[in-house]
């Protein structure tokens, strides 16, 4: 069970996942996480269109926008409101990050199924690597070459770059690294 709503409940991670699985709420969540302030619905579908459509802030067109808009204000935005996620006012049209915001923000973190499997990979390292002392070990010819400093050196560099590799991976994988959050505009028409 994750977080407080309001009413003393509590959200499981079933319920938690059933409300981040659409991408545009995950978005939604990210922005908050990211600016923590509140957002008015115009400039929150702007930036999610941005993301989705893969351009800039200024390149998304008005009908990106109000797809974007009209979704999130009639279907995503009540349903976050509604698990605790979010607080949302449909009269003002102002979107706010709760206490539940940034304890579900964990879960986008999650690597997709369709991901490197970097267990795996780890898992196969130190299975050549036992099979690798184990022949250094028995003398087998021509491993026997190199002294066992130098494959000590190469097991502890080979894993070493895998762990490099899998942070860096990792990092970029995240929703909104690097990403400035955007500049917001208050009061601007919608």
């Amino acid at each position: 069970m994750i977080g407080d709503v309001s009413g003393g409940d509590t959200l499981t991670k079933g319920e938690i996942f059933e409300v981040l699985r659409n991408q545009r709420r995950r978005y939604v969540v990210q922005f908050l996480k990211q600016d923590g302030r509140p957002v008015e619905l115009g400039d929150l579908a702007q930036q999610v269109a941005a993301w989705e459509y893969e351009t800039t802030l200024d390149g998304v067109t008005p009908e990106q926008r109000k797809r974007v808009y009209t979704t999130l204000q009639q279907t995503h935005l009540p349903k976050m409101d509604e698990a605790g996620i979010l607080s949302f006012d449909a009269d003002e049209g102002v979107i706010e990050a709760t206490d539940l915001t940034r304890d579900v923000s964990v879960y986008l973190e999650i690597v997709p199924g369709h991901e490197f499997a970097w267990r795996e990979l780890y898992l196969s390292l130190g299975a050549v690597s036992c099979a690798l002392v184990a022949a250094l070990w028995l003398g087998i010819y021509p491993l026997t070459l190199l002294s066992d400093l130098a494959w000590a050196g190469f097991i502890s560099t080979t894993f070493t770059a895998a762990a490099t590799a899998h942070i860096y991976h990792e990092r970029n994988m995240r929703l909104g690294y690097g990403e400035k959050p955007p500049e917001l505009s208050y009061g601007a028409d919608d």
